[in-house]
């Protein structure tokens, strides 16, 4: 495969048809929402795209191409097995438990994260027929404590978490089915994706975007950890772009080592509260509160706060430069633009 033509092992005058797994998550939506606007991939015009997940996810308007929505479960052979019948050139695969309830749903957690991840991979490489490439939604959770000031991509991944833990043996499939040709893989470490719209999920950094998106719709935000709690943040339409970038890129770039670590932007609890006021000025402030919650700290506690993703940068991976950028992208994508009088 080559940077000016991904997909030229694959294709013989024909388009690129596209699976999704965890299509009604947020990142998912965004996803095929930019699928459908785009039209191509790589240069490599959509013939069809499936939205697969647990629930009916929604299709994006606009399309030029075909639009599957069937509803799955990740784990089950019979489902997965329909997946791959049409030979996906292109999976990315976002289905997941997300990070607390990984962690409280212990068993629910390994059967989707873990084993959903090994069906998709066993049913490819059982057709044989192909070798899809396939991009895996990873995250810095993979990484635990004690850390250095920034981690880079070569630091142990020992994750002192469920969803961690499921996530790193997940990247040693996806290193081992591509060596041996099952799959073309490449796993991009997500950073928390912030700020996220809609209702807050059981992920259990998902009061990052609350700090935020609560008080910019006039809402209560509650914090439940100090604000020198230190995180790496990206926009959703980073994490999209992330996704795109790494379906096309040249695969020889990456060798043996199929997993990268995203860039991002390291802030404290207060940075971002700083960063909210300088761009919504300061009663967005008063709608902060800070309520310490022990089983939030805890997990935290053990999470990366800051990388060195000069890899992933040097293959062309970007993210926002500040914190007060990730703000603006939520208020243009989600906002319309403008601050909702009630929080002004």
């Amino acid at each position: 495969m080559s940077v000016d033509d991904p997909f030229e092992d694959l294709l013989v005058n024909r388009s690129v048809r596209i699976l999704v797994t965890g299509a009604a998550g947020m990142i998912g939506r965004k996803l095929a929402e930019r699928l459908a606007a785009d039209g191509s991939v790589g240069g490599n015009a959509i013939g069809h795209l499936v939205l697969a997940d647990a629930v009916r996810a929604e299709a994006p308007g606009g399309a030029s191409f075909g639009i599957d929505r069937v509803q799955v479960d990740i784990a089950d052979p019979r489902d997965v097995d329909s997946l791959v019948a049409d030979r996906p050139d292109l999976v990315f695969h976002l289905a997941a438990v997300v990070s607390g309830e990984a962690e409280t749903e212990f068993a629910k957690g390994y059967r989707v994260n873990l084993d959903g991840t090994r069906l998709l991979l066993e049913t490819l490489r059982a057709d044989g027929r192909h070798c899809p490439r396939l991009v895996f939604a990873s995250s810095i959770a993979v990484f635990g404590a004690p850390f250095p000031n920034k981690i880079g991509d070569d630091f142990h991944t020992t994750p002192l978490t469920s969803y961690g833990t499921q996530k790193a043996i997940c990247e040693l499939l996806l290193n081992d089915y591509t060596r041996r040709g099952f799959v073309d893989g490449v796993a991009i470490r997500l950073p928390t994706i912030c700020v996220r719209p809609g209702a807050p999920n059981l992920a259990a950094s998902g009061f990052f975007s609350g700090i935020v998106r609560e008080p910019l719709n006039g809402l209560e935000a509650v914090v439940p950890v100090g604000a020198d709690v230190r995180h790496w943040h990206a926009s959703p339409r980073a994490a999209v772009q992330f996704l795109l970038h790494a379906a096309t890129i040249d695969g020889s770039l990456l060798g043996a080592r199929r997993c990268l670590t995203m860039p991002g932007v390291s802030v404290t609890v207060g940075e971002q509260i700083e960063a909210l006021v300088a761009v919504a000025g300061t009663d967005v402030a008063q709608l902060v509160r800070y309520e310490r919650d022990e089983a939030v700290e805890r997990i935290i506690a053990d999470w990366p706060r800051a990388f060195d993703a000069r890899r992933a940068e040097s293959l062309g991976f970007k993210a926002e430069s500040s914190f007060e950028e990730i703000i603006r992208i939520y208020i243009d994508d989600e906002l319309g633009g403008r601050i909702p009088a009630l929080a002004q």
